[in-house]
């Protein structure tokens, strides 16, 4: 699904003497089919795109372009929730938000809170957790004997049960193990290649983002510091060191290698590929 921002600026409390800009004319594109990492410091304007893209809010200047829907000031969305449907968003810490006594009721609940039939439930239940690889047999387990990355997968399974086409994991490594983190990176992946989704990540875990992320854009006091695909973005160390960002550490060490060799590396994910690199020039 295309996802377009153009000239987008919004506004909390516009048009009173409390108004504060969150987002100053942004134009940039998610891309379709893609992982696209969305970086910045907090109060950079991340959660305001993210509603923004969801349809819960609308810009206070310029449109943003979601599929067939354009969101526009005053403009009232008449199919709102089917843009929602279109959208799929895994929260902060969803784990926190579990409730129910099973997993599968937990995976169901949105679904029969918005009229599912019975029968599609239970198939949609079944394809969403073979979509996060996990046995079906979990279903029946109590959501809060479940370890930290199987929580992380069982909210993420809960948002593939409607089959949206985007998909935005708000800080989706955040408080887990270094096998977790690795086995999510795989799922991301996964849900990318084999499904097609278009993924939007918004993290601060810059080292995690880079190893699976196709393209970045970085926020900074609401306004666009940077965009494009991550090799190209990130190689800018200095431009964003100086606005504040952090840029991965591989890159960091790339850059310091290719100082020291006189030579350039190609593009790297990660050490393995590092190392291999430079054996070629030693």
């Amino acid at each position: 699904m295309e996802i377009k921002f153009e000239n987008v600026s919004y506004y909390y409390n516009y048009g009173t003497p409390i108004e504060k800009q969150a987002l100053d004319n942004i134009t940039t594109e998610i891309k379709e089919n893609q992982i696209n990492g969305l970086i910045g410091p907090s109060g950079s304007g991340k959660s305001t795109m993210i509603e923004l893209i969801n349809g819960l809010i609308l810009p206070t200047k310029g449109v943003v372009h979601v599929g067939k829907h354009r969101l526009r000031n005053n403009v009232r969305i008449i199919n709102a929730n089917n843009l929602r449907f279109d959208i799929g968003i895994v929260f902060q810490n969803p784990e926190e938000q579990f409730f129910l006594k099973t997993v599968k009721k937990e995976i169901e609940f949105g679904m029969k809170y918005f009229g599912y039939k019975t029968d599609k439930i239970d198939e949609r239940v079944k394809s969403a957790i073979k979509m996060v690889g996990l046995e079906e047999d979990i279903l029946t387990r109590n959501p809060f004997s479940l370890s930290g990355g199987e929580k992380r997968k069982i909210a993420i399974a809960s948002v593939l049960a409607f089959n949206p086409k985007v998909i935005i994991l708000d800080e989706p490594t955040n408080g887990l193990d270094t096998t977790s983190k690795e086995s999510l990176v795989r799922l991301i992946k996964m849900l990318k290649d084999k499904y097609n989704k278009t993924i939007i990540v918004v993290s601060h875990d810059v080292d995690t983002l880079f190893k699976f992320v196709d393209n970045v854009i970085i926020l900074s006091n609401g306004k666009l510091l940077a965009q494009g695909n991550k090799y190209d973005v990130f190689k800018r160390i200095e431009y964003l060191n100086s606005n504040g960002v952090k840029v991965p550490q591989i890159v960091q060490f790339t850059h310091k290698m290719e100082e020291k060799l006189g030579k350039k590396i190609n593009d790297v994910d990660n050490v393995i590929d590092l190392i291999k690199e430079i054996n070629k020039y030693v």
